[in-house]
């Protein structure tokens, strides 16, 4: 027997509990599906228990740094079941707190289970088929295992099974000196592990300029992290109860051996086993779900958001995804991906903020060009506070004025350049920033003296 509903949500991440809470306003009678635990990657293995441990491994760091400051510690030990313990407790209140909102929901009812299109805008979980006029696909995505040799042979971890590890490895080898493998890297550097970062790429986080790459690699090889780059042919062996990464196409020593591996090379979506030719759902050569300028897919009456899309790969676009949906379906007010600005940040300390373009892109925007760098120990409260590494930079468009991006790498740096970002969204020239008084003693008050630098470049 079909069971009808106004609405589907399949998935539990960023962007759904929201929908639900928006659905279950307007009285839509909506079924959510949820095959494993509520509020997906972000809550369960991602930034909230990420960032928990970030900040037993920045404390702990800077108990080891306190003759610095005036005082010591004789012997600092580092309890890794207190850590976890820690982390699952700060995890638990966000899990807790979403379930408690899912339950109070009128209008919404949980399932459990794994769901699959059997038709257009039909969905079978748990025996049962589910139909509606609107279904919203929000799955997320899980760690990329790469197709390495020896991936198969030997023991890794990934982002998601590193939540349960309650122990210090003895020497974490990372393979992916992106975002995800630094903020790891760092953090069980501070622990006390031997870390290796092993990357294929020329230089660490592709994507970024490369004084902001060099920048963050010297921060953390400052703290003992072992970076090898260049590593294209890697394979993978088990020595014993070591594992070692290996250049397949070249002899002599390895690039790295440790007790511990953990792969951190990208992410996929989890589209794979959902069925979505039945219902007619096209995807890319990745296998995330097609979609328009407000998420719409190519079948009718269905959306995707969040990661599966892969218009973001963050906790902030997907809940924007669910923003411009709802705006789009209940307001009247037509929002689109393509306003957002892309900003996000590198978890490390000091923290990257990053918005809007790097210098390729602004290059080859064909604009004329105006930029300015300066460094964190220009700054007088980063200076006070022990904080000098980094720099602050940013991007202007000649003509307009108008702010066109922003790699402020430093402290407080993941909160400070949202006063670029909002000036950006503003569509105001960098002027309004700078002529602003800011207070003192901060790190914001010297965006205008950075600012007031620009040159053309």
């Amino acid at each position: 027997m079909t069971e009808r509903y106004d609405a589907i949500v399949i998935g539990t991440g960023q962007a759904a509990p929201a929908l639900c809470g928006r659905l279950d306003k307007e009285g839509v009678k909506t079924v959510l599906i949820e095959r494993k635990r509520l509020g997906g990657t972000c809550v369960n293995n991602g930034c909230i228990p990420t960032k928990t441990l970030v900040a037993s491994a920045h404390t702990v760091h800077m108990a080891r740094r306190g003759a610095e400051y005036g005082f010591s510690i004789e012997k600092i030990e580092i309890d890794m079941r207190a850590v976890k313990a820690r982390k699952d407790r700060v995890v638990k209140q966000s899990s807790d707190g979403l379930g408690n909102w899912i339950d109070g929901m009128k209008n919404v009812t949980l399932v459990r289970g794994q769901a699959r299109f059997s038709a257009p805008r039909s969905v079978s979980v748990s025996g049962r088929t589910l139909e509606a006029d609107k279904v919203f696909v929000n799955v997320g995505g899980r760690a990329l295992v790469p197709d390495i040799p020896g991936a198969k042979d030997v023991p890794f971890l990934t982002n998601s099974t590193m939540m349960e590890v309650d122990f210090l490895p003895e020497h974490l080898v990372i393979v992916g000196g992106s975002y995800i493998g630094l903020e790891f890297a760092q953090m069980y550097r501070r622990f006390g592990s031997q870390v290796t970062v092993v990357e294929r790429m020329a230089k660490l986080l592709p994507r970024e300029d490369d004084d902001v790459a060099a920048e963050i690699r010297a921060i953390l090889e400052r703290e003992g992290v072992v970076i090898r780059t260049d590593a294209e042919c890697m394979a993978l062996k088990k020595n014993g109860d070591r594992v070692s990464v290996e250049m397949q196409c070249k002899s002599g020593a390895p690039l790295a051996e440790g007790t511990h591996l953990l792969m951190a090379v990208g992410r996929v979506p989890n589209t794979d086993d959902l069925d979505l030719k039945k219902a007619g759902i096209d995807v890319d050569d990745r296998g995330y779900i097609k979609v328009d300028d407000e998420c719409r897919t190519s079948a009718e009456g269905v959306w995707a958001l969040g990661d599966c899309n892969g218009r973001g790969a963050f906790t902030h676009t997907s809940y924007n995804d669910y923003e411009i949906v709802a705006a789009n379906l209940f307001d009247a007010d037509r929002r689109r991906i393509s306003d957002r600005i892309p900003a996000y940040a590198l978890f490390i300390d000091p923290p990257l903020g990053r918005a809007g373009m790097n210098e390729a892109q602004a290059r080859n925007s064909g604009r004329r060009l105006l930029a300015a760098k300066m460094p964190m120990s220009r700054v007088g409260r980063a200076r006070e506070a022990g904080e000098t590494q980094g720099f602050m930079k940013v991007l202007v468009d000649a003509d307009s004025k108008e702010i066109l991006g922003a790699a402020l790498l430093g402290l407080n740096a993941d909160e400070i350049v949202h006063s670029l970002l909002d000036v950006m969204y503003a569509k105001k020239p960098y002027t309004t920033i700078q002529r602003a008084m800011h207070i003192h003693p901060t790190v914001t008050e010297l965006v205008p003296t950075l600012l007031g630098s620009l040159k053309p470049f």
